[in-house]
């Protein structure tokens, strides 16, 4: 008996069409990840995060990545169980086809991806690709995922507007504490950047940016 390749069910022989399905999933997976998951809202926050701080290069982008990958896979985990449960597991059994274990994994995924997404920017590209108006549940991938981009984008400016206001304020505080003194030759950031990041580390910053940005997501 031929082993199993590249996920083909136990029992069967592993046909060129699942060697490259296997293969092209595997590529689509940093696609996936970018443009289904809630990977976008987070890394997005996070960055603005470090530009507020004023600290341009630290924490380094592979932290920010690692910490948003972090924060992906515990908001995705229920999602990631019912794909496994629903399409994965019964696959693995010989029970589905390599249709249907498509079918069943892109359906929590677009569930997800609906409950983040405003009916407006749905609405949207209903319009550009001139799709008639149909119920959410048989909405085509084309449609959701540019949708859900466009909204996680906006969900993580309006968290980063208002993470920046309080470096802001700091920032103008000490600009003006400098012009009162008449010291225009010192930089206001050289002062600012130690009295940010003091309160940053007396707020526990990072531990309340994590627990808003994942509690963000419905």
């Amino acid at each position: 008996m031929t082993p199993a390749l590249f996920g083909a069910a136990p029992g069967h022989a592993a046909l060129p069409l699942d060697v490259i399905g296997g293969l092209a999933i595997v590529a689509l997976i940093p696609l996936l990840l970018v443009m289904t998951t809630s990977f976008v809202r987070i890394v997005v926050v996070l960055g603005l995060v470090r530009s507020a701080i004023g600290a341009q290069a630290l924490p380094p982008n592979i932290v920010l990545i690692g910490v948003a990958l972090a924060l992906t896979f515990v908001v995705m985990t229920p999602t990631l169980d019912r794909i496994s449960r629903e399409s994965i597991q019964p696959y693995s059994q010989g029970k589905l086809s390599q249709a249907q274990l498509i079918t069943r994994g892109l359906g929590p995924l677009q569930a997800f991806m609906l409950r983040q997404t405003h009916k407006k920017d749905i609405e949207l590209f209903e319009r550009i690709a001139h799709t008639p108006d149909v119920p959410a549940a048989t909405l085509p991938l084309s449609i959701v995922m540019p949708a859900f981009v466009v909204g996680e984008l906006r969900n993580a400016f309006a968290i980063g507007f208002a993470l920046y206001l309080p470096f802001l304020a700091i920032d103008l505080a000490v600009a003006s504490i400098l012009m009162g003194l008449g010291m225009f030759m010192l930089s206001p950031p050289v002062i600012s950047l130690p009295c940010k990041l003091l309160l940053f580390v007396m707020v526990d910053g990072w531990t309340l940016v994590c627990t808003g940005v994942t509690s963000s997501f419905r």
